[in-house]
């Protein structure tokens, strides 16, 4: 068999006969023989040229058994994939095809393709600048974020706007909430700086109420939050979420920029939820400025932000028991015992909770989220600092306390407290206790306090005289500046009285020695110190039970001043 025309070959020899050569020399410069250049001359040097490729190049892997028994398979369920196609030709003949999988797979594929069923179809979107804003709520898998070591437990609130693509994340704590919705919203539209007329989410239970139907009613509170921002609400259909895709396809992608960026800095691990968020946004700036141009054009387009946010809070009530507790969504929080007996208001946010009385602000706390298995059993959140007093009072409630374990703020201070009854009898280590943590409280030293009490219990030094003498509040100077005060001579207060006996106020004049001298009544103060009681004088008193009515005024104005009562006295004072 002849080997195969090269296609350099032919297109040398096209090349020499064209510059004048004869047949025989561009045959041989081309290394082909003048037969084949006879068949190049004559265009029957490439027979199959044109024809389709309908011919086999190898034996067919699966003797014939595609033809034979799956492919009459798929035209009766053309739903069938090629997984099931493959074992059940295993199952008709075991052993035989075993490695031919790929080969069922292309060729159900190929099938497929060729006489299946529709594809549903994914139409390119057009949006217009200022028209959606859409929102939803992402979680992270594949990794974890730590706050000071500990697992947080959160969601992020996703916006973004449809035309240009700028984004907005923000932790949220707790569960697809109303409160995480509306807060972190806000927050997107003022970083934003407008608001879009249609803003879009899923079929979320903190927005609608899914009972069904192709028209779900909005939630009152999600209503008024759209009404305030003058928003239209959108939502896609139940269980399409390619219709939300402007929001969903960003999920992915920021949450992989986020992991990069994570595993560039080299930890997971955040001092603070504000850390945390700040890195995120962090994230978030270097998205949006890619989008920078496109978010220029779209932000004169974007409606104004109303004057006043809308709440972004839930409102609840709850009187403070006799235990300084108040119990919240099933979570039992302490607050300041001065609040006992109090009835509070609550603003619930998804990170802590305000109370106020009346309208003022006296509490705040975080918020504790109770998650997973957790769920079955009530929660708590103990602060030491609002029963320290009590505590104090009554150190042997803390040995049989039920929220003893909470009461300690740390690893370090359960340490020392085990320590403590090792090294001391149980009502003397409760003394110590409790008074370490009035000290920790109130002069706000609780890393101090327990460096403390762990030297002084390494030397066996410890007591409680020690301990309060070692943290004894002393006030700087400073605290207490020097007001200059004059004492004002006692004579003075005789122009007052003097005013009130109804005789003019002498006059100072600034030459004493040529101001005339007046005469003044005789002062109180002389009256009170003479030793000469003067005249003892009798007056009748009458004895009985007649009404005071009965009995004639007196005129004390005709009495002099040496016999008036100190009530009267009084009363002319009360006229100044």
């Amino acid at each position: 068999m002849p080997a195969p025309i090269k296609p350099q070959q032919v297109h040398l020899y096209m090349q020499t006969k064209q510059s004048g050569s004869s047949q025989e020399t561009a045959a041989a410069k081309a290394g082909i023989s003048t037969r084949t250049a006879h068949r190049i001359d004559s265009g029957t040097h490439r027979p199959q040229r044109g024809r389709p490729h309908d011919w086999k190049t190898r034996e067919d892997p699966l003797d014939g058994l595609w033809e034979l028994e799956l492919e009459p398979m798929l035209e009766r369920e053309p739903r069938l994939e090629a997984t099931t196609l493959f074992e059940t030709l295993q199952e008709n003949h075991p052993g035989q095809y075993d490695d031919k999988i790929r080969t069922v797979q292309r060729r159900t594929a190929k099938w497929k393709a060729a006489h299946g069923k529709p594809k549903e179809v994914m139409f390119k979107i057009q949006h217009h600048p200022g028209e959606m804003g859409q929102s939803d709520f992402a979680q992270l898998k594949g990794f974890s974020v730590t706050v000071q070591g500990e697992a947080f437990h959160h969601i992020l609130y996703h916006y973004r706007l449809s035309y240009s693509g700028w984004q907005y994340v923000q932790v949220i704590q707790g569960g697809e909430s109303f409160i995480g919705l509306s807060q972190g919203l806000q927050n997107a539209l003022t970083a934003c700086g407008g608001v879009p007329k249609i803003h879009r989410t899923d079929s979320l239970s903190a927005a609608y109420r899914n009972t069904g139907g192709r028209n779900p009613q909005l939630t009152q509170l999600y209503s008024t939050l759209c009404d305030h921002y003058r928003m239209q609400p959108t939502r896609n259909n139940l269980g399409v979420s390619h219709e939300n895709g402007g929001i969903e396809g960003s999920h992915g992608y920021f949450k992989r920029r986020l992991c990069q960026a994570l595993y560039r800095r080299g930890s997971f691990d955040f001092e603070s939820v504000a850390a945390y968020q700040q890195f995120i946004e962090q994230v978030i700036a270097k998205l949006n400025a890619k989008c920078q141009k496109k978010f220029a054009l779209e932000l004169p387009t974007l409606q104004p932000l109303p004057r006043y946010r809308t709440p972004d809070y839930e409102v609840r009530s709850a009187k403070v028991s006799c235990n300084s507790t108040i119990a919240v969504r099933c979570v039992l929080y302490t607050v300041p015992s001065r609040l006992i007996g109090h009835r509070l208001k609550l603003h619930l946010y998804h990170d802590r909770i305000v109370g106020f009385l009346g309208t003022t602000p006296v509490v705040e706390l975080a918020r504790v989220h109770v998650h997973g298995s957790e769920k079955k059993r009530r929660a708590r959140s103990i602060d030491y600092k609002h029963v320290a007093e009590s505590l104090r009072r009554k150190p042997n409630a803390f040995l049989y306390c039920q929220w003893q374990s909470e009461l300690l703020p740390n690893l370090q201070w359960h340490q020392l407290w085990e320590s403590l009854k090792a090294s001391f009898e149980r009502d003397q280590a409760a003394r110590l206790i409790t008074e370490a943590l009035y000290i920790a409280a109130t002069q706000d030293q609780e890393s101090q306090v327990a460096d403390y009490l762990q030297t002084q219990l390494d030397q066996s030094t410890l007591t409680l005289s020690g301990l309060k003498q070692a943290f004894e509040f002393q006030l700087s100077t400073e605290q207490y500046p020097d007001v200059p005060s004059q004492q004002h001579n006692l004579s003075d207060y005789d122009q007052f009285l003097t005013l009130g006996s109804g005789q003019p106020i002498p006059v100072a004049d600034d030459n004493p020695q040529t101001a005339p001298v007046k005469t003044f009544p005789r002062r109180v103060a002389e009256h009170r110190a003479s030793s000469n009681s003067g005249e003892l004088v009798l007056r009748p008193v009458s004895i009985g039970f007649s009404s005071r009515r009965s009995q004639p005024p007196r005129t004390e104005s005709d009495l002099p001043r040496a016999v008036r009562s100190a009530t009267s006295l009084r009363k002319i004072l009360d006229q100044f």
